[in-house]
Parts: C-alpha cells; structure tokens; sequence
C-alpha cells in the first residue's frame, strides 16, 4: 500500500504496514482474469499482485525501489511463471512491459514499508539519514535544502507540500545551513519546529508539508504520474482498463483532469490551464472511491485515499507534453534524473 500526506507520512509500522488500499474495490475496477496482463505499476509488497494472480492473471509487476524488487522473489517464484518483476519506473510501462494490456493499477506515492526504514529518511519521527529517494539515483533531499537558492526552496515547498510558511521556512534552512548543513531528518524537522512553534490546534506535525514537498520533488511524484498515465493510456487495448489510487489532492487532481480530458470533457481550475476537449479515448466509469469506514478502522492509513478508474477506448493516444510541464516547476532540474551533490 501506499502512504499519503498528513499524520500518514509518519505512522509507525505495525499490522497495517502491508495492507493494500481499497484492495476489493480495485479488484473490482480492473475486472482480472485467466488469459489477461495486467500491469501493477507500484509493486510495493505485492499487494495488489497478489489479488491479480489469485484471480488468474499474467502480471507484470515494476517498482523503482530495489528492495521492492527483491523482496518480491520468492512471489515469482511461486507464480509459475504468471507475474515478470521489472525494477523500473511506471512512467515507462508500455515500453517495460508492452502493448495490448487488460489493465494497468497505480497506487501513488510512498510505500509504508520506505516510511518505516528509518534509513531511507522519509520520515522525521525515526531519525535517519535526510535523503528521500525511491530509486536511489539523482539529487537527495539533503542535495536540495543545502545548494537549493532559498526561492527555489519555498517554491517547492509552496507548491507541492501547499505549505503557507513556505519562505520563512526556506529562509530558515539558508541561514543554519550556512553553521551546518542538513543531514538528518530530525535536524530538519526540528529546525522548522523552532521557526513555526506548534500549534495545538493543528493535528499534524509542523514538518509534515516540507517532508511531503521535499518528497514528491525528488521523486518527482507528479511528473511520473503524468508519464504513467500517458503510458497506460498508450498500452492499453480497447477495452481495458486503468486503476490509480492516489493519497492527497495533488494526485487526485492530476487523475481527474486527465479522465476528464481523455473522455472528451474539458476541465481547468485556477491552479492549472483548461485542458481542450479532444477525442475520447476513456470512458470516465467512477467518481472518486474512497474507503469504507470498516476499512479505515482496520488500516488508518487509507483515510485519505481516493480510487479513479476507467475503460479505454479505440481512440488513438494523444500526445499532451502540456500535462507534463503543468505538474513540474520551471527553472528547476527533474531530481530524479540529476546528479547528486
């Protein structure tokens, strides 16, 4: 399962650690079968591999994270040579794993299982080393907040954690980094403490947005989702459909434009440009699912989870880099594809 933003980001491990979210109700979406491919593009724990197999489907599986990839061994070998794990990016699905695909499910964002190693610094209530990357390559967070310019730092910070503090933060960071530069995530979550205070009336901890921001532009979240819709939607045989499950409303706004789009329907908000009508090449089946108060009770980290899904079409693939660009920010490199300090 995947983990979003808010008191999510730093929940302990625990019986909820591997527990795929709106597990039925994807099931249910993707429809799985003998004789179809299916595609889990965030292999994760296997969760939802494991219901596609149950249900007698061939799957491809493919995760960024090498851990990922090797924790899923031994579920190859017990396939029978029905699930092919890739270590890749979903954003590139339709080359790793072909065309003519029944289904395609995504499961946004960050694993429970990254959240919990300390070690791998996405999380501020276990100390670890300030780093955040999924896949290990590219620019760190601690490669941001210690060469980023301070606008760049609350730009980032604003736009993709929505953090109202954004420049008094950034300013923060360019001062102390100047004494010592950030290594950990304590560090950092302590040194926003310090400039924010707490409020008792919010809920969450006063780093939680810069660790989501810092998060999902290493990553760069937002820019793979764009490319793993794009690639679904090239994949895809008529027919077939197209699962995403996303944890916060910059997904889920991403998922909705682009179902709106591609069912011919024009859609804009005053965050992003108005997309024009265009072919329809999915047929929009769902608003939004969100899971049940039962399922929220066992697993409180799929409070925040939101299910899209739809049917493709005949439609050619359309060609949009205007989706891309909306989701990243101008002026700054893609982190994920840079060298780190």
């Amino acid at each position: 399962m995947m983990a979003g933003p808010g008191a999510d980001i730093h929940a302990g491990g625990g019986p909820a650690r591997h527990i795929p979210v709106l597990l039925d109700e994807v099931v249910a979406a993707l429809a799985p079968g003998e004789g179809q491919t299916l595609v889990d593009g965030t292999f994760g724990a296997g969760g939802y591999t494991r219901a596609l197999l149950a249900a007698g489907a061939q799957v491809v599986a493919i995760d960024r994270d090498p851990n990922a990839i090797a924790g899923g061994a031994e579920l190859v070998e017990a396939s029978g040579g029905r699930l092919k794990l890739i270590h890749g990016a979903f954003a590139d699905l339709d080359t790793l794993a072909g065309n003519d695909l029944d289904g395609v499910v995504l499961d946004i964002g960050v694993s429970s299982m990254q959240i919990d190693e300390a070690e791998r610094g996405f999380s501020f209530r276990a100390d670890g080393p300030l780093d955040m990357r999924m896949s290990g390559r590219g620019l760190s967070a601690a490669d941001v907040v210690n060469t980023f310019k301070a606008g760049d730092i609350a730009r980032i910070l604003g736009i993709y954690g929505e953090e109202r503090q954004a420049g008094r933060i950034a300013r923060m960071i360019e001062r102390k980094r100047e004494e010592r530069p950030f290594t950990r995530t304590e560090q950092l979550a302590h040194a926003i403490e310090a400039v924010l205070g707490r409020n008792p009336k919010e809920k969450i901890d006063p780093a939680t947005r810069t660790f989501q921001a810092l998060r999902i532009y290493v990553n760069d979240e937002l820019g793979q989702l764009v490319l793993g819709l794009q690639a679904a939607e090239r994949a895809l045989k008529p027919g077939g459909r197209l699962a995403v499950v996303t944890f916060h409303s910059l997904e889920d706004r991403i998922v909705k434009r682009f179902f709106a789009a591609r069912s011919g329907k024009a859609s804009g908000s005053r965050h992003q440009p108005a997309v024009t009508a265009e072919a329809a090449r999915f047929e929009a089946i769902s608003k939004a699912v969100e899971a049940s108060a039962e399922e929220i009770a066992r697993n409180p980290r799929s409070r925040s989870a939101k299910l899209r899904w739809a049917v493709r079409t005949d439609a050619s693939a359309a060609a949009n880099r205007e989706e891309l660009e909306a989701v990243r920010i101008a002026g700054l490199p893609v982190a994920s594809e840079a060298e780190g300090a």
